[in-house]
Formats: structure tokens, sequence, C-alpha cells
């Protein structure tokens, strides 16, 4: 990396963080990283027909992975919609999609934001400026600057706890069993199964993001766009119509 690129990008990320400046062995150092082995492909599936919106899941992230106050690495959001003259409450549980082709990867200039050969995409807190580039180049508004660390931060499947041969902590406190994790390379994993037979929906299909949280009975109107605040995490609304 020659000296104008390294002045560059030590500028972008003194301009977004205000503060925190980037050196140049920050920069130039090669970093050795868990990669995970290709011999999986871990996903999710949401059963939306049998997610309650407890929060069991949010609760149990928060404290799995010491996500700070107000800040979610997963939640369910709660909505009405109007639908056959009736209002209908829906809930719609949201997280890092860990897509195929993760539009956060390319943006972040010191490449701290990177996919595992198993598909999991992760932050490498060591390096992460807090510039916010990946936060925004996100189509799912699953990532977030953490306050107390000053990175980047987001779901990473509990990465830690899949190693160790265990679920994920929202898979494992899901009293209604709406959230399934596995492998899809293997053909007889529960996610393979039910994505062989059932119809199951991703969310931004437009984006081409490949994601790899699959849904069970997604409203259509929730796919492509969610109505209510700019932050899915806040997001409340009655969205009108039939589906």
């Amino acid at each position: 990396m020659n000296k104008n690129r390294r002045n560059f990008l030590k500028g972008a990320a003194i301009t977004a963080l205000g503060a925190t400046s980037l050196s140049e062995a920050d920069a130039t150092t090669v970093v050795k990283r868990p990669l995970g082995t290709d011999k999986h492909r871990w996903a999710m599936v949401v059963d939306l027909g049998k997610c309650i919106g407890c929060q069991a899941c949010t609760v149990a992230c928060g404290m799995e992975n010491a996500v700070p106050t107000g800040k979610f690495r997963t939640i369910v959001n709660n909505y009405e919609i109007e639908q056959g003259g009736k209002v209908h409450s829906v809930v719609l549980p949201r997280l890092c999609n860990h897509c195929e082709d993760p539009p956060c990867i390319p943006v972040c200039p010191v490449q701290a934001t990177y996919q595992r050969n198993d598909g999991i995409v992760v932050v490498d807190n060591t390096r992460c400026v807090g510039c916010g580039y990946c936060v925004q180049a996100c189509p799912y508004d699953a990532r977030f600057i953490n306050p107390k660390t000053g990175t980047a931060d987001k779901c990473t499947f509990c990465v830690h706890r899949v190693e160790a041969g265990l679920l994920p902590a929202c898979v494992e406190t899901c009293v209604g069993g709406a959230r399934i994790f596995g492998d899809l390379k293997d053909p007889h994993s529960v996610v393979s199964k039910i994505i062989d037979k059932q119809e199951t929906k991703g969310l931004r299909p437009e984006m081409k993001t490949k994601p790899h949280v699959y849904y069970v009975g997604l409203n259509s109107r929730f796919q492509s766009k969610v109505e209510g605040t700019a932050a899915i995490w806040n997001a409340e609304a009655i969205i009108e119509g039939d589906e």
C-alpha cells in the first residue's frame, strides 16, 4: 500500500470518527484470522408461525455477547397490519443475514469486516476504526457502532459457541422453536430439509446479497421494505392493504 493511500485511509477514518486515527502499521499489518472450515455453510431458518415475539432471543443474545443497553445484535420487531378489514399482529425477527455476497465487506477501508470460509461474517475489532461505512452499507440495518468499544458490532451467529459445538444463544433459548440453525452443506440437517421442502423467503432480494437467514411464512410486504422508523430495531408501523 503506497503512502498516498495510507494517508487517505487515515484521513477518512479521522473524519468519520472525529478522534480515532488509523496508523500505518494498522493499515499494512497482515493479521491471521480464524476462518473456520469450508466443510460447513452455516445458516438460520426463522419460522414466523412459531415465533411469539417474547424477546427471549434478544435477551439471550445481549447477555451472551455483552451487548450494550439500547443496542441489539438481534431483536424481534412487532408490527400491526390491516388485512381483510382486521388488524393483525406480525412479528419479524431481525439479525445479520451472513450474506453470500456481503456489501459490508468491500466498503471497509481497513478490511476489518471479513467472511470466514464457513460463511459467517465477522468483525476484527483489533482493526476496526469505527468509521461506520459498513453500518451504512448493510441493507438490513443489522450493524451498529458499539459505544463501549468504538467499533462495528453485529450478530456473529455466536461463532464462539458454534466452534464449541453449541447452538447460537438465540436459537437455544427460543421457547417456540422458531429459530433453527444448521449446516447447509449437510443435506440431513434440519435447515437443509426445511429449505428443500418448504417455501422460504429472504429479506431484500432486490439487493442480490444471497442472505443466509431464511424465513418461513414471511409476509411479502415485509420482504423488501419495512415500514416505520429508519432503524429496524425501533420500527413500529401499521401497514394497510392485503397481501
